[in-house]
């Protein structure tokens, strides 16, 4: 009868899915900031995080909620908000003085054109420098809301019913390019 076990219990934010220490321990080793962003059921999130051994200090943090302080009243986790998000998360930090970062989307599934390549295409366009293809970053088409224009006006009429909650607030949709133009200037030139 043995004394030891051979099984280990992994950590406990591993076995929970919050964390890959793997990786983890990669972005660590490379002393840059990293641009972590992460989308909830309502919101996307963007922080910038330094490493040290005592603990994580988060440097910046912006929610897509803090878009209704720039004029955005469409939806907080679409591709134009994820965008606007790296943006302002990327002028904070410019004015923190963070010159660089480097991508962090956790245990996301990195698929070219997604949530959080629009963050990072928000974040770069605001004047970080981070490593990124040009193939993986979503088209200016999609980062200006063209495609949700175009179902919009596609349902016509309906579109009240399908985007209930943004149509009380008095968004056209239809119009949504000239809302996200007006929301980065102000993003870009502090309201």
């Amino acid at each position: 009868m043995g004394r030891t076990s051979t099984f280990a219990t992994q950590f406990r934010r591993r076995r929970e899915g919050k964390t890959d220490y793997r990786k983890r321990i990669a972005l660590a080793k490379s002393s840059m900031p990293r641009l972590a962003v992460r989308k909830s059921n309502k919101y996307i999130t963007a922080q910038v995080i330094r490493y040290s051994p005592e603990g994580d200090r988060t440097l910046v943090h912006v929610n897509s909620r803090k878009l209704r302080d720039f004029g955005w009243k469409a939806g907080k986790k679409n591709l134009p908000a994820a965008y606007l998000t790296g943006l302002l998360a990327g002028t904070i930090a410019k004015k923190n003085k963070i010159e660089s970062a480097i991508l962090d989307i956790g245990f996301s599934t990195p698929v070219h054109g997604s949530y959080c390549f629009a963050a990072l295409k928000g974040a770069i366009d605001a004047g970080l420098k981070i490593n990124a293809g040009a193939e993986a970053l979503p088209s200016d088409d999609r980062l200006h809301g063209k495609h949700i224009e175009q179902f919009a006006a596609k349902l016509g009429p309906d579109a009240g019913k399908r985007f209930g909650e943004i149509s009380k607030s008095g968004v056209d949709l239809r119009n949504l390019g000239a809302l996200f133009e007006q929301a980065k200037a102000k993003i870009l030139h502090g309201k």
